[in-house]
């Protein structure tokens, strides 16, 4: 008997080990999201989806496509020097205009253009991309009234990418010896005249939100999963915001570092010079005159040009990478990740961010991470939910940075106020009926944070740990509102949809008494809050039924299994204006970890949360999706899911939203109705 017993502690003992070790195996895995990855490289050479076609990179230099050659040769100037090739061809455009001649010269000049760029002649360099400019765009445009352009020909998309071409090929030679921002003009001497370019932003953002301009080609994105680029006209750009000590309130919720993408296009208004122009006499004037238009496209996705509407080529992931390995933001995140196991530092990221201009007619979708992460978590699903013209034009993205050390009901009431503040940052008036209409999107821990942001616990969870009047407590004025702030929760009007992803709704099997020990070894607290909870134990003898309120400060106490917190939760009053998904993860073959996390649940887990205790019985829907805990929140189909609810989201919310535009213009008609 005395053996048996010795067993099965020593198997009990042997279980909390494994399982403790378990938690230091995950460690590396979870703090994934925190290490100081690499997100973007440099290419050795931009890429240029006319390397191929014009042979760029030949040991012969660049050639025109067989296409124009054959061209050149029906009109016996194939074998004429380039610059008598384009005169040639100018001349025949003249008896008889044709898109396919206006293409060639297209071609033709920016072939001739990267032949004197190589040979040091930039200047001459310069007029050729801008005559390639203006063929490309009058083969584009200007041909409605004469011949017919076939959009279905290749060499459409042809001309196209020999217009983006140029344009950038033109701007690399500009950025060279000017700093091309918006708000300035620059100036470029040419054989005759000069180059006058006015750069212009166009959309949310100001002339002074520029800190500079890099081109997307130049860059290889490397830590996002998946590139999304449109194609259309116009050259991408990464732009670098500029930080500003007088700028508006809303600069406050920008990280530092913060690049977001623009689309660089030019409107050519005069027909193209020809080629024998480029050498006219110097008393004519020759002075060219360009707006180089910066468009925000992730609000403008197209242009209109005579009354049609032109897409522009956008790429949204490559700015998205290079703010992610900013070196200003990448020394910020490294503070805010000690921040995580040490409650009490301050983190300049600590709070609200977001990485777009506030836009009162969107929905703020307000994403949340878990234990032992950040907010770069999101990225991946931020890059997918983006890449949605749907999403992109209805919704704006926040997301929220908080030391997951403490316990998530601290977390919580700090995320309340932040909100708070936010609110009448951004919105002071409260005109924004869209930012009544907030998502939540919550993974592991952050879901339980998201939810409280919803709940009417009444005097639940204060009665959960005593039997005493919350006003008889002893304490001072300070504690006291703090106190009140956390136990008695309120639900936030302005929430309409709670997303909780791979969140312990139950607790979870890991946070046993080994891994709270380890916990607490890594997890440091302030002083401040150590002392205050002594002070009130010390005030307040025999006061407390239960002691975990007041004594369990870090977040792996937090999510026990045997919580008395988590119970009120469940059974809290939810708001009736909100809504709650849930998407639960499992890993269909198990091992060590997933056994240990899934405890006595025969449906499993994924890997760090049972399955059962992911469940709610309260959810409008419920997805699960074969992923473990850490990567769940990235997976596609979970992706796909969010998606979902934010599109239904986005179909019902325009009624709503007008229901409180009327009701506001009564208010204002009539003050009475207030």
């Amino acid at each position: 008997m005395d053996r048996g017993r010795t067993n099965t502690r020593r198997r009990d003992r042997a279980c909390a080990w494994t399982s403790a070790a378990g938690v230091v195996l995950w460690l590396p895995v979870l703090l994934a999201g925190c290490a100081s990855q690499e997100y973007i490289s440099v290419r050795r050479v931009p890429a240029n989806p006319l390397a191929g076609p014009l042979q760029l990179v030949s040991r012969n230099g660049p050639q025109p496509t067989p296409r124009t050659q054959q061209l050149l040769r029906r009109y016996a100037l194939l074998d004429e020097d380039t610059s008598m090739r384009l005169v040639g061809l100018e001349q025949e455009i003249e008896r008889e205009p044709s898109p396919e001649k206006m293409y060639a010269c297209a071609e033709l000049s920016y072939v001739q253009g990267k032949r004197s760029e190589a040979l040091g002649n930039e200047s001459l360099a310069l007029e050729l991309y801008g005559n390639s400019i203006h063929y490309a765009y009058w083969y584009l445009f200007k041909g409605k009234s004469g011949p017919y352009r076939n959009p279905y020909d290749p060499q459409f998309r042809g001309a196209c990418d020999v217009y983006n071409g140029a344009l950038e090929a033109a701007m690399r030679i500009v950025a060279r010896g000017n700093k091309l921002l918006p708000g300035t003009t620059v100036a470029i001497r040419k054989t005759v005249g000069q180059l006058i370019v006015e750069i212009a932003p166009c959309g949310r953002w100001q002339a002074t939100d520029f800190e500079s301009l890099e081109f997307v080609s130049s860059l290889e994105v490397k830590g996002l999963t998946n590139c999304y680029h449109t194609y259309g006209l116009g050259v991408p750009m990464v732009a670098v915001f500029r930080n500003q000590q007088s700028a508006g309130e809303q600069q406050q919720y920008y990280p530092p570092g913060l690049s977001f993408p623009v689309t660089a296009f030019i409107k050519v208004k005069d027909p193209p010079l020809k080629s024998q122009e480029l050498q006219a006499s110097p008393d004519r004037d020759s002075d060219q005159h360009f707006t180089l238009e910066l468009y925000d496209t992730v609000s403008q996705k197209q242009i209109d040009i005579d009354g049609e509407p032109v897409p522009l080529e956008t790429d949204l992931t490559t700015p998205l990478a290079f703010f992610l390995s900013n070196e200003k933001f990448k020394q910020q995140r490294d503070v805010a990740n000690l921040s995580l196991f040490n409650p009490g530092l301050a983190a300049p990221l600590t709070g609200l961010f977001m990485l777009e201009p506030f836009d009162p007619d969107k929905i703020p979708v307000l994403m949340i991470h878990g234990l032992w992460s950040g907010p770069v978590t999101w990225m991946e699903m931020f890059n997918d939910l983006r890449s949605f013209p749907d999403i992109r034009d209805r919704c704006q993205f926040w997301f929220y940075l908080y030391p997951t050390g403490q316990a998530f009901w601290a977390s919580a009431r700090r995320l309340r106020l932040d909100l708070d503040k936010a609110f009448q940052t951004l919105d002071p008036e409260g005109t924004s009926p869209a930012l009544k209409q907030m998502v939540l999107v919550g993974h592991s821990m952050g879901g339980l944070v998201a939810q409280m942001q919803t709940l009417d616990s009444g005097n639940q969870l204060w009665a959960a740990f005593s039997d005493h009047p919350f006003e008889e407590l002893k304490v001072d004025d300070e504690t006291r509102e703090r106190l009140r702030q956390t136990l008695f929760l309120q639900p936030n009007r302005n929430v309409r949809h709670v997303i909780t992803i791979a969140t312990p709704h139950h607790g979870s099997y890991f946070a046993n008494d080994y891994t709270r020990w380890l916990g607490r070894r890594f997890i440091h607290l302030p002083d401040v809050l150590v002392n205050t909870t002594q002070k009130i134990l010390r005030d307040n003898p025999g006061f407390f039924r239960e002691t975990d309120f007041v004594t369990v400060n870090t977040s792996i106490d937090s999510l026990s299994p045997e919580s008395p917190v988590l119970p009120v939760l469940l059974r809290s009053q939810r708001a009736p204006w909100t809504e709650y998904h849930n998407i639960i993860g499992r890993v269909p073959e198990e091992g060590l970890l997933e056994r240990l996390a899934a405890g006595d649940d025969p449906e499993g887990s994924d890997g760090v949360v049972s399955c059962k205790s992911a469940r709610v019985e309260y959810a409008n829907s419920e997805l699960e999706v074969e992923a473990d805990h850490v990567n769940i929140h990235r997976n596609p189909r979970t992706i796909l899911e969010v998606r979902r609810i934010l599109q239904d989201h986005c179909r019902t919310a325009p009624d709503e939203i007008q229901q409180e535009n009327v009701a506001r213009l009564r208010q204002q008609e009539n003050p009475d109705l207030r």
